[in-house]
């Protein structure tokens, strides 16, 4: 255990955060996702106990997001005609803000399946157990600097 670090962050979780580099990144699926089928090349990490705003949250703790882009959060879009609402996203908006000062400005969206396409080159998939519909989220780390 450490200080400062959120007790949900594994340390398997913790030492792929911290290997990864610089626009590398991370998918967050909720529970209907193919963490495994899309992270054939990638890192793999269990948190089937866990939903997605609380690893979020304790994500950005520790994981600054790339300024370098207009969008450094993305979330799968709903397919048109598909009756889901998405107030998970409102949740995330607010755990973005909190870490990361364009707030929601940072977020994007994007098409189902060119998501599924971009996890596929994801560094690390996160397989959760939430159970919000659309509740995908890939993150794009930026640079670390010194406080």
């Amino acid at each position: 255990m450490l200080n400062g670090v959120p007790k949900i962050l594994s340390p398997e979780l913790l030492k792929v955060l911290c290997e990864m580099g610089h626009s590398d990144r991370i998918v967050l699926g909720d529970g209907n996702f193919p963490a495994e089928t899309m992270g054939k090349d990638a890192i793999v990490i269990r948190c089937d106990g866990h939903g997605v705003p609380e690893l979020l949250d304790a994500i950005l703790t520790v994981f600054p997001l790339d300024p370098y882009v207009e969008h450094p959060v993305s979330l799968m879009e709903v397919m048109p005609g598909d009756p889901v609402e998405t107030p998970i996203w409102d949740e995330y908006g607010k755990i973005v803000a909190k870490h990361d000062k364009r707030g929601e400005k940072a977020i994007g969206h994007i098409e189902r399946f060119a998501f599924y396409e971009e996890a596929k080159k994801c560094y690390c998939v996160v397989a959760t157990g939430e159970k919000a519909l659309y509740a995908n989220i890939m993150l794009q780390k930026g640079v670390v600097t010194e406080d």
